[in-house]
């Protein structure tokens, strides 16, 4: 649908193609921070979008509200089914890359719900409790919207919104998804392993990782990838390098993914090879993410 095509829909809709715009972060937001997939977030951007051009929003006071709700129910479908995919996922599962900040196709809402280490441990809650976190802490939504979209009632919604906290909470305090490390400090870290990499300096990359450092990628079944975490700061190290020399990575470039500074690898061709990100301890990593699956890096 070209910009005129919404534009003409969106007022007959009740809304302004420019009030479309202020609104599509928020509605591409809870897809993404719900399904962590760029792909899938698009099509529930998509959906909402097509529910916006029949009229629906006259009389609704808060539109944004109604937006993100809309956008949760389609989402929340997709979580259920997903949730039976990935039962079946080959090897270790990682987010799709979102790309933030000036690598950004379009404007991205940006907390730390997005970032890598957050995004897995909220994969580790069921779908409901998913839905009720982010609807609440991070949209700030009312209870009454939320059971709502999970058919609860406001009581049951509020206890799942709590147990999720209490989960995320715990995985906090044990440094599963700790506080986000300034960004000028990830962003030296990233460009010193960076030139150790490119260098193939060993001992350099080893300094940088912490000694028990976990290493994951995902492959999806499309590509080779470690089916199982590589455990290990040297053991990291000489496998980064290897697969450096493998694939001839020699073009490594910083980026941000998720709000936090990332390293984005391509192959001699330009095609994008990997999408790595890290958790930092104490100025050293001590989880690195690599994304291979061919899939989740296309939209790239």
């Amino acid at each position: 649908m070209s910009s005129e095509q919404k534009a003409v829909a969106a007022v007959a809709g009740g809304m302004s193609g420019e009030e479309w715009e202020d609104h599509r972060p928020a509605v591409f937001g809870v897809a993404y921070r719900l399904l962590g997939s760029v792909a899938d977030a698009e099509d529930v951007v998509q959906d909402v979008w097509l529910r916006t051009t029949g009229g629906r929003l006259e009389g609704v006071d808060n539109r944004r509200a109604w937006l993100v709700t809309v956008a949760a129910r389609c989402a929340y479908d997709l979580l259920k089914s997903a949730r039976v995919r990935r039962e079946e996922y080959v090897g270790p599962w990682l987010p799709e890359p979102l790309m933030t900040g000036p690598d950004a196709a379009q404007p991205v809402l940006v907390d730390e719900s997005v970032g890598s280490a957050m995004m897995l441990v909220m994969e580790e809650l069921n779908p409901p409790e998913r839905v009720a976190f982010v609807l609440r802490d991070v949209f700030g939504l009312d209870m009454t919207r939320i059971a709502g979209v999970l058919d609860r009632s406001p009581t049951a919604a509020r206890q799942l919104a709590s147990r999720a906290r209490r989960r995320i909470t715990k995985a906090r305090d044990v440094g599963e998804a700790g506080i986000v490390a300034p960004r000028a400090e990830r962003e030296q870290v990233l460009r010193t392993f960076r030139a150790a990499y490119e260098c193939g300096d060993l001992e350099g990359l080893v300094r940088l990782l912490d000694p028990e450092a976990v290493y994951v990628t995902d492959g999806g079944g499309e590509v080779f990838a470690a089916r199982k975490p590589i455990v290990g700061g040297r053991r990291l190290a000489e496998v980064l390098l290897r697969m450096g020399r493998r694939w001839r990575l020699d073009n490594v470039e910083l980026v941000e993914v998720g709000g936090e500074a990332a390293l984005l690898c391509r192959r001699e061709d330009g095609s994008v090879h990997s999408v790595d990100t890290v958790r930092l301890r104490g100025g050293r990593i001590v989880a690195y993410w690599r994304q291979l699956t061919p899939s989740k890096l296309a939209h790239l």
